[in-house]
């Protein structure tokens, strides 16, 4: 703080604020008219006097100007002649000033105008608090709020996870905004920019413009553009932008993430067409919990693409819709990146043709749990080597007594009767007692799944166990791969399971079990015509049914296995991780489409083939610039984008409208339907915001006196008349 004193020092005298108030009570005191009093300033040694008062004195006349206190200056005093409370103002300035200085700021006669103009205006902030406010700095250029309001906004900016900022042109609502994003996105608060605003030049109507997308929409996003290319080193913009951390769009092609209405979503009943769904279903998420549906949006016609996986799953999307993916060079640093269908087109290779985008797994999907008339294990061990025709007795064929005796400990009252070789009989204990003929409780289990009569290449998993807990399902697939499947080793490499079945119906059975259980697993089919017969007791036996192999992998902690034999082989090699990676995109033509909003924290739900893919943004920075030239529909369609992690921003001026047609600006109505609601902030910016030309503020100013001038005075309708009301005019339409 500077030192102030009278003309004539005195030890022990009163600072310069104090002798301006008792100056004034003691002139209210003798009911006269202030005089005028001489207050000295001494600069600090450590403040260069050319720096608070500019080259040439160019700042100095300024302050001559702005002051009712005359200023003179000699050396590192500075002498203040006035009436008491104009130099009490004069040195609040100058504090102001100098603590600027002292920050390393150049002082330029818009920050003096500044001080001066919040000095003014009163409050609890100081202007050098305000001003001094660092948001980002890059090539010695610092970004900083420069009014008291603009400091308001970056402030709720930090304290709100939604902010409209609403003000004329040249306060600074898009720019400050872009200046948070760059320091959420620099500081690891968010991972992906996203920049968008309405194309209402042209009607969101873009396909008549030559060009590419990108030609055609970047005029529209320039001002974006321009921001960005201030704050982020230009060359590193074009790998930000292709990596999708940042992602910069017209909003008609931000809400476009969608899916066909007969892809199927998976639900905690089994997977249903998404076309079905409405708000407040449950869908699975990426857990494998339960999520409910917070909103639906139908997308119209639009270009849809087949993804298909690795292992053979696909599912529809449009070129919009967002994937999770983790690339070589994610997986290295632990990090993912959020891509949209088209980004990934023509990109799906790495290096000698590995694939590039891994997709996330499901965890264990938690159905609702059932009662189930036969023990799980029990069911597989006879779907893999039983006979279930009912016809006869239910027998089990084996060579592994230890089979047999799981077989048998797990079937309440059945014994496993030896019949000759590799035969059982699973026989009733209790079955002729007294003389009555008491049911075979495996046939009567067998008939209610509506197994009976089913043969090896008819076989299935009635759906109470598919779509059971995840102990049931594991318990089904470890008893069919105790009996027909087995642990695949090579040398140098994990182990895999192989399964194999000659009902397709069974084969897709396991399928939905394995990657239900969070496994990935691949199949192919090997005809049986052509094929060498078999040998049965020196004879050979012709093969009458195609044989369906699968290769499955299953996660860490999940044993494939009970068979003793069988778990040794797999443990001793290890089950490696089970990976999912995009491996080919192809375009299907047009459908329509619509789209989901999920409550789950990583807004990730399960579609077709147990794909993991998500609708909304997560840890993200969002802003929709010009936001007074969205619907109220577009509106309500953003903001309901929000996911975990992320902020919105919504910038725009209500004063300049052009939506054609006469439609209602959402951004006029939102106030009105957000009122009262927590953590959304509404931040007011004027004409004394403005930060370009100071003209600029000017002419705002000048505008809105016009308009006031040209409303109609209300007139007073005569006795009797009925009243009538207008339509409010529309302005700056």
């Amino acid at each position: 703080m500077p030192d102030t004193s009278p003309n004539v020092p005195v030890p022990g005298a009163p600072t310069s604020r104090e002798a301006s108030a008792q100056a004034a009570a003691a002139d209210d005191v003798a009911g006269q008219s202030p005089t005028a009093v001489r207050t000295s300033i001494t600069v600090p040694d450590s403040v260069p006097m050319v720096s608070l008062l500019g080259s040439a004195d160019e700042l100095l006349r300024l302050l001559e100007a702005e002051l009712e206190a005359d200023v003179h200056v000699r050396g590192n005093e500075i002498a203040l002649t006035g009436q008491a409370a104009d130099n009490a103002f004069a040195v609040r300035v100058f504090d102001e000033l100098i603590a600027l200085v002292r920050t390393g700021q150049q002082l330029r006669p818009d920050s003096v105008r500044r001080v001066v103009a919040m000095l003014r205006a009163g409050g609890s902030e100081r202007p050098a608090d305000v001003l001094s406010l660092d948001i980002i700095s890059r090539r010695g250029r610092t970004i900083r709020p420069k009014t008291l309001n603009q400091k308001r906004y970056v402030d709720a900016i930090d304290e709100n996870t939604i902010v409209f900022g609403i003000g004329p042109a040249g306060t600074g609502k898009t720019y400050l905004a872009m200046a948070k994003a760059v320091q959420a996105l620099t500081t690891k608060q968010v991972n992906r920019i996203i920049l968008t605003r309405p194309a209402v030049e042209a009607g969101e109507r873009l396909g008549y413009l030559p060009g590419t997308l990108s030609e055609k929409i970047d005029p529209y996003l320039r001002p974006l553009y321009d921001a960005l290319h201030d704050m982020v080193d230009p060359e590193s913009i074009p790998k930000l932008m292709a990596s999708g951390t940042i992602e910069v769009a017209p909003l008609a092609y931000m809400r476009g993430r969608a899916q066909p209405y007969d892809a199927k979503v998976l639900t905690p009943n089994g997977f249903m067409p998404i076309g079905t769904l409405q708000v407040g279903d449950l869908v699975v998420g990426s857990d494998g919990l339960p999520t409910p549906v917070l909103g639906i949006y139908p997308q119209g016609k639009k270009a849809v693409y087949r993804v298909t996986t690795q292992d053979g799953g696909s599912t529809l999307a449009c070129g919009e819709h967002l994937w999770t993916v983790t690339t070589p060079d994610d997986r290295r640093r632990g990090t993912s990146r959020t891509l949209e269908t088209q980004e990934m087109l023509g990109n799906l290779r790495w290096g000698a043709g590995a694939h590039r985008y891994e997709l996330p797994l499901v965890d264990a999907v938690e159905f609702e749990p059932q009662e189930v008339p036969l023990d799980p294990y029990a069911l597989g061990l006879l779907l893999g080597d039983g006979c279930l025709t009912t016809a006869t007795t239910p027998s089990f064929s084996t060579t592994d007594p230890e089979l047999v005796g799981a077989l048998e400990s797990v079937l309440d009252g059945i014994e496993l009767v030896h019949k000759a070789g590799p035969d059982y009989t699973l026989r009733h204990v209790d079955g002729g007692r007294g003389g009555l003929r008491i049911a075979n409780p495996v046939t009567e289990a067998i008939r209610e799944l509506g197994l009976a009569g089913t043969r090896s290449a008819t076989k299935f998993v009635p759906w109470t166990y598919t779509h059971n807990s995840a102990e049931v399902r594991l318990s089904v697939l470890q008893g069919l791969l105790d009996s027909d499947g087995g642990p695949v080793t090579q040398r140098g490499c994990t182990c895999r399971v192989q399964y194999t079945t000659t009902s397709e119906r069974l084969r897709d059975d396991v399928m939905f079990l394995v990657r239900s259980l969070g496994g990935v697993v691949t199949t192919r089919t090997r005809v049986a015509a052509g094929r060498r017969p078999g040998l049965a007791l020196g004879r050979p036996v012709h093969h009458r049914h195609d044989a369906h192999i699968l290769d499955i992998r299953l996660p860490a902690g999940v044993q494939p296995f009970r068979l003793e034999r069988k778990r040794q082989v797999y443990d001793a090699s290890g089950g490696g991780r089970p990976m999912r990676f995009v491996h080919s995109i192809e375009p299907v033509g047009e459908m329509d489409t619509m789209c989901i909003q999920v409550g789950a924290q990583d807004s990730l739900y399960v579609t077709d083939d147990f794909v993991v893919t998500h609708n909304t943004l997560n840890d993200a920075f969002v802003i929709l610039d010009e936001a007074q030239n969205t619907t109220a529909e577009q509106m309500k369609m953003f903001l309901t984008r929000l996911g975990f992690g992320s902020k919105i921003v919504v910038t725009g001026d209500v004063t300049q409208v052009d939506l054609p047609g006469g439609a209602q600006s959402g951004l006029k109505i939102v106030r009105e339907i957000l009122d009262g609601i927590d953590d959304v902030h509404f931040a007011n910016l004027t004409s004394t915001d403005v930060v370009r030309h100071r003209l600029v503020g000017d002419i705002v100013d000048a505008y809105e006196r016009f308009d006031a001038t040209r409303q109609p005075a209300p007139s007073r309708p005569a006795a009797g008349a009925p009243v009538r009301t207008s339509r409010p005019r529309r302005q700056g339409s």
